[in-house]
């Protein structure tokens, strides 16, 4: 055997050595990360957490999930309904401010989320279309549809209050929520057109946290 071929010999064997060290890392490192999404996944919920609720949503995709699908996300919630004239454009403005404000490397870790306070108009077809036609369509946008006893339920935890006021109108709290990674209320901007310096500040020391 030549000195060049004993050469070649050990250095593929260096490189086969060293891949499968690497692979084996690389596993371990995917191991970990795994064990560590369960060990949050399986964590206790804390006793506020919008997760304890047991209420099932339709998104604007058609899917239904519940609450506890979206843990692990800092979550900025508003409540409106399509079809309203007056306050929801300018809310849904708001919530396009503070979409623009938060960095960018942080939208992954955020959902927006619009919740309908009016079930029956806002099917889930319904609420497709209005993402489309509001320009919503990023993945940390969603939009959410419960049943009208869910929903009063969850505008409660909000404190949103909502009335029906004709046919096609409602009357209903402007406020815009803040939740941590495990649903709990951290913040909420009241009003329209407000100053949302405060709301900026709590969803990226949650996203930071």
């Amino acid at each position: 055997m030549t000195m060049k071929n004993l050469i070649y010999i050990l250095l593929a064997a260096f490189l086969f050595t060293a891949c499968n060290n690497a692979e084996k890392k690389e596993t371990e490192v995917e191991n970990d990360l795994a064990e560590t999404k369960v060990s949050a996944e399986n964590k206790e919920l804390p006793e506020l957490s919008i997760y304890n609720l047991p209420s099932t949503w339709t998104t604007q995709n058609g899917e239904n999930i519940q609450l506890e699908d979206l843990r692990g996300n800092v979550l900025v919630m508003v409540m409106i309904y399509t079809s309203c004239k007056a306050a929801c454009p300018r809310l849904v403005a708001d919530m396009r401010n503070i979409e623009k404000q938060v960095p960018e490397g942080d939208l992954d870790n955020v959902k927006f989320i619009m919740v309908s306070i009016d079930p029956e108009t806002d099917t889930p077809k319904r609420l497709k279309e209005f993402s489309i036609e509001n320009d919503m369509e990023d993945d940390h946008w969603l939009f959410l549809r419960g049943t009208p006893e869910d929903t009063r339920e969850f505008a409660t935890v909000l404190a949103v209050s909502y009335k029906k006021i004709s046919p096609i109108d409602f009357s209903h709290s402007n406020i815009i929520s803040v939740f941590d990674e495990e649903g709990v209320l951290v913040h909420q901007q009241e009003g329209l057109g407000v100053d949302n310096t405060e709301t900026i500040q709590a969803i990226t020391t949650e996203v930071s946290n």
